[in-house]
């Protein structure tokens, strides 16, 4: 797409930039035709999906042994990068760690802003330049609504540019958990994710993960998403403008098991109470939403269990050795998911043999 006088003008202003629509911004996120700064769900069309997701499945067949090992971690060895996660993070901190470890990248991290240089008064968007003089790739979790993007905007009107992931933004988008979740489903179901049901279950308002997921599912044809939530948690009307935008077939219900019983696909959630202002999750049963033993006898014979983890009551253990729970399996591959993503974006992909199956 040319871009105009005016598109320039707009770049070079955060405030007009931030205003545009997502799918307006993607080009300005991109390198010779691909993903740079991953920053939303949108950014993933079917086909960079399925490739990046033949990729992971070749990373993972590949490193059972040492020679394969030795080769995806000599990828990017010469590269560096930097873990910036001011908020917490087990999983996907743990999975990105590992996911440069595969492809031989050192790293960096900072987990606190008390122990970095902000503590002293340096301003977020001068921590993130300093990162630039040390690694060629950071990858960001951060608190700030919109940070994450603005982050990547700086940096790529700047003389050294490194790509930026977002590793969970506020409660905007976690577009490598939505990726994850996706190779999941993929992995699942032998490759054919078109017409599954997908139920949502939870605090759809405040979780980020379920909102990137949704974006996600236009990619595929004859797509249903139930979304289960109390009334006061229920989805966000962006994303529902979004579904009804694209004729994704949804509907919303309070009621836990009539939503679960045709699914496909049961995304469990957590209450996200961090984002509390007064207290008002402790105001709501969520029992009423909470997946026990006694639902593996509702949901289908082949359906699948997911949770993109930690969990709290939401999922009671005794599900865990049924083989439909899925989460464990989820939580591994983002691991793999991320390599992937992580070799595409730095374009060593091509010395990859890709496998064609799911």
């Amino acid at each position: 797409m040319e871009r105009t006088i005016e598109m320039m003008e707009i770049e070079k202003n955060w405030d007009k930039f931030l205003s545009m629509p997502i799918e307006t911004k993607i080009s300005h996120f991109m390198r010779e035709g691909r993903i740079y700064d991953c920053l939303f769900a949108q950014q993933f069309n079917r086909e960079v999906l399925e490739y990046i997701f033949r990729i992971a499945n070749t990373l993972r067949r590949i490193t059972k042994t040492k020679e394969g090992m030795n080769f995806a971690s000599s990828l990017l060895n010469h590269k560096r990068a930097m873990l910036y996660f001011i908020q917490p993070s087990t999983r996907t901190f743990l999975s990105f760690l590992n996911a440069c470890h595969i492809l031989g990248i050192k790293t960096s991290e900072i987990r606190d802003a008390s122990i970095s240089s902000e503590y002293k008064g340096e301003s977020p968007e001068d921590t993130i330049r300093t990162f630039s003089s040390y690694v060629d790739l950071i990858i960001m979790r951060h608190p700030a609504q919109n940070f994450v993007e603005k982050s990547a905007w700086l940096m790529n009107r700047t003389k050294r540019p490194v790509p930026i992931i977002n590793a969970g933004s506020s409660k905007d988008q976690h577009p490598t958990q939505a990726l994850l979740d996706t190779y999941t489903l993929y992995r699942s179901f032998g490759g054919v994710i078109d017409g599954k049901t997908i139920a949502m279950v939870g605090d759809l308002k405040r979780g980020r993960t379920v909102r990137s997921l949704s974006f996600l599912m236009e990619n595929y044809k004859n797509m249903k998403l139930v979304y289960i939530a109390p009334p006061e948690f229920k989805m966000e009307r962006d994303v529902i403008d979004f579904l009804n935008k694209k004729n994704i077939s949804y509907y919303e219900t309070e009621n836990f098991e009539e939503g679960i019983k045709e699914a496909d696909a049961i995304y469990m959630t957590r209450i996200q109470d961090e984002h509390d202002k007064s207290g008002e999750s402790k105001k709501i049963d969520y029992s009423k939403y909470s997946f026990t033993k006694k639902h593996l006898d509702i949901i289908k014979k082949d359906a699948i269990i997911m949770h993109p983890l930690p969990r709290r009551e939401e999922i009671s253990v005794e599900v865990d050795d049924d083989p439909r729970a899925m989460y464990w399996r989820q939580e591994r591959n983002g691991m793999w998911a991320r390599s992937a993503l992580i070799s595409y974006i730095f374009g060593v992909d091509a010395k990859i043999h890709i496998e064609n199956k799911a």
